[in-house]
């Protein structure tokens, strides 16, 4: 992945975004800095640079004002509507700007699910709201984690476990399979191999455990390698992961939130990132929260978003 210009958004302006957003412009190049916009309120960014210290960093930063927020409304550490808005609505301007030809691609700071509920807004995450703003069917957009030597997209994400059952289907997972792929060859990798989980334990032991892998799963692998890609599975999650040193795939597929997000996160805490993949916009953003218990006190660490800033752009590290 190599896009030379980048739209920042701020994530949540109550949490840590703003300040790892400093923190991470402040360890890049000058002239990476420069290829750098940054979307959201300057008042977060200017009480950031105040518990930082990194005022010149601020200054130096080219700032798209986006889901501003009066006064009053920026506290840091406090879940509220106010901020839960801004942030869709600073990654939104993101996702446009990039979506019309300014960007080559979009890195966000982390959101707060609950936040954005008070809110009203309908809201499952970065790949859905990418689908959203660029007009796409939210079933053609997923969550790809990478971190710890682990890629893993998500077929489904932030919902139900019963909510998801009831709507996944061979498509589903075929598509989230094919986004996989196309995301593995714009890493640089020529023909990627992918691995597939099952729905329940072992992958249902045939139909031991209940028909779903049979009727979703199965059929789905199925499709994949007759379209000529190189698929294992499906298996139980933690047979494929047990295997890596012996058959390691370069990309697996979840089917729920937490078969991928533990793996990568136990692998690779506080550093893992994001990416949206599967639109015509590709998104990154950081495997964490918005940390609101350290909000607006300058103790957080930028290492997840730097890792999604050289992911997507190619600077080395």
């Amino acid at each position: 992945m190599t896009a030379s210009r980048l739209a920042l958004s701020l994530g949540d302006p109550n949490g840590i975004g703003p300040e790892i957003v400093l923190k991470a412009a402040a360890e890049l190049m000058p002239e990476q800095r420069e290829r750098l916009t940054v979307f959201g309120p300057r008042c977060a960014l200017e009480h950031a640079a105040h518990v930082t210290g990194l005022h010149t960093t601020l200054a130096s930063l080219r700032l798209r004002e986006a889901g501003p927020l009066v006064a009053g409304e920026h506290q840091p550490g406090v879940v509220s509507a106010a901020a839960g808005r801004s942030a869709v609505a600073s990654a939104s301007a993101a996702i446009r700007a990039c979506q019309a030809g300014e960007f080559d691609a979009v890195v966000a700071g982390p959101h707060h699910e609950t936040a954005i509920a008070q809110a009203g807004i309908r809201f499952s995450g970065y790949p859905g709201l990418v689908a959203q703003v660029c007009g796409e069917p939210e079933h053609s957009v997923f969550l790809m984690l990478v971190g710890g030597g682990l890629r893993i997209v998500h077929a489904t994400l932030h919902e139900s476990v019963a909510t998801a059952l009831a709507r996944l289907t061979p498509e589903l997972v075929v598509n989230a399979a094919l986004a996989a792929h196309k995301a593995c060859r714009a890493m640089g990798i020529i023909e990627p191999s992918l691995a597939l989980f099952g729905v329940n334990p072992h992958a249902s032991e045939g139909e031991l455990f209940g028909p779903d892998d049979q009727r979703i799963t199965v059929p789905a692998a199925e499709r994949l390698r007759a379209m000529g890609l190189q698929v294992a599975g499906p298996q139980g999650g933690d047979a494929l992961l047990a295997d890596r040193a012996t058959r390691p795939a370069d990309a697996y597929v979840a089917i729920f939130h937490d078969q991928g997000h533990i793996p990568v996160k136990l692998l690779a805490p506080q550093a893992a990132s994001a990416l949206s993949i599967g639109a015509r916009v590709l998104l990154a953003s950081t495997g964490h929260g918005s940390a609101m218990d350290i909000a607006g006190t300058g103790q957080a660490r930028p290492d997840a978003l730097l890792r999604s800033l050289r992911l997507v752009s190619g600077w080395p590290t």
